[in-house]
């Protein structure tokens, strides 16, 4: 059997959720279903969630809220409508919204995140109820009757271990189960959700629960490209792709799958296929564990914005026991965590997500890096993008290195930090944004020549 999701543009109108029927009515295997909100129809378009989470940023301020629930209800109501769905329907998702909205005894946290699944949940209602207008017999199920059990985490939950016996149970109930993405349960009944774009998570980890033979991820392109096609046109489709690899390029921006999705199909060694809701019959791209080794080992280059580089230096750093630790605790104390450390013997580069820091964070880490570590530099630069060479084998393929240089130095762009360390899969370059695009550009005329 198989888990199939369906991302926020597959059930974004009455049109698309035609297409995900007739894709799921393709193969009898397709029994479990996950899916998204509604998300954009178009560039101009609005995704249910975000509305979702204006919707409890007004309740929180005690703004005006009737027009941003006409515009949700609206939108289930054009899908409902023209997929001939009962109006009942729509009462039902009408009435649970406004249960949720005027609930006293709902503390505004839990509420917000309530609202947040909103979308997702009544997704998943009405795609199963479309699925038995097509003469399927469908039915929804809510994470909690699933199994998804969920650390108390709002916004960022994790998935309990107690939930793949729960879910392995699922195999027994007939038919095909249409599950909401995005949120589970603690063990005390509180919804909790996901990071934004969990619905990816949510079906990796009914996959891994299921044991399913395939965890097919649904989205809006034919394949995963080897680079940000709005930067370079006609991008080479990738075929093939390891966990590893994939895992490297989520993060860096690739944002056709969700960074932490493929971390539970991957323990239970399931193969995930990213396929086009808009054009199923392309073959797509397959994640794996293993794959043949190649001589042109880079699959792909992604990039991502918005990151800082504190830079501390002190003499005879490397004899001071514990200066890293003491350094990291400073960041622990702040709630900032890090994404790369490069290190000198005198010096180490923080790499960290501007946006977590706020002017009066960053003037609090610097004084407490200089004051309490005494650290002879200390400054932080903004402004950074990263990049990202992908490819299994990489550390050991002659020359990979020395052409991503000659690239950047091509391009004119000043390479401020490199990573690689022990990293089989990838090397990591940061550099001023402003240069990013034609880095990429040259990145990609070197490694993918025509």
């Amino acid at each position: 059997m198989k888990v199939a999701k369906f991302g926020g543009s597959s059930v974004a109108s009455a049109d698309q959720i035609k297409k995900v029927g007739a894709i799921i009515q393709s193969d009898t295997e397709r029994k479990f279903i996950v899916v998204s909100a509604p998300g954009k129809r178009d560039a101009e378009d609005t995704k249910v969630t975000d509305l979702l989470i204006n919707l409890g940023e007004a309740i929180e301020l005690q703004q005006a809220t009737d027009e941003i629930i006409d515009r949700i209800l609206n939108r289930f109501n054009s899908i409902i409508t023209e997929l001939n769905l009962s109006q009942e329907l729509l009462s039902e998702l009408s009435n649970a919204l406004q249960e949720i909205i005027t609930d006293a005894h709902i503390p505004i946290g839990l509420k917000q995140e309530i609202l947040k699944s909103f979308g997702e949940d009544s997704s998943a209602k009405v795609v199963s109820a479309y699925l038995n207008t097509i003469g399927l017999k469908a039915r929804y199920m809510n994470p909690q009757d699933a199994g998804i059990l969920v650390s108390d985490e709002p916004g960022n939950a994790k998935i309990l271990n107690e939930s793949y016996e729960k879910l392995f149970t699922l195999r027994e109930q007939d038919g095909i189960l249409v599950i909401p993405g995005f949120f589970g349960y603690t063990t005390e009944g509180k919804l909790i959700t996901f990071s934004r774009g969990g619905s990816d998570i949510t079906g990796s980890i009914v996959a891994a629960g299921v044991k399913a033979k395939l965890y097919e991820n649904f989205t809006d392109v034919d394949s995963v490209f080897s680079v940000n096609p709005n930067i370079v046109n006609n991008p080479k489709e990738i075929t093939t792709l390891t966990y590893r690899e994939m895992r490297k390029l989520s993060y860096a921006g690739f944002s056709v799958f969700h960074d932490e999705a493929l971390i539970p199909a991957f323990n239970a060694k399931i193969p995930v296929c990213i396929k086009n809701t808009n054009n199923p019959s392309a073959r797509g791209t397959m994640i794996v564990a293993e794959k043949e080794p190649t001589k042109d080992c880079v699959v792909g280059i992604a990039s991502d914005s918005g990151f800082a580089s504190l830079y501390v230096s002190k003499y005879l750093m490397n004899k001071e026991i514990g200066f890293g630790r003491k350094l990291l605790q400073i960041l622990e104390d702040e709630g900032i965590s890090f994404e790369h450390a490069p290190s000198g013997i005198d010096d180490i580069s923080i790499i960290i997500r501007e946006r977590q820091l706020t002017p009066e964070k960053e003037e609090k880490i610097l004084k407490r890096i200089k004051n309490e570590l005494k650290a002879d530099t200390v400054h932080l630069q903004r402004g950074l993008a990263v990049i990202m060479v992908v490819g299994e084998g990489m550390n050991s393929t002659v020359g990979v290195a020395q052409k991503a240089t000659k690239a950047l130095s091509e391009a004119n762009v000043n390479i401020e930090m490199i990573n690689q360390g022990s990293s089989e899969v990838s090397m990591m370059f940061g550099i001023h944004m402003d240069g990013l695009e034609r880095a990429i550009r040259s990145l990609y005329a070197t490694y993918f020549p025509a």
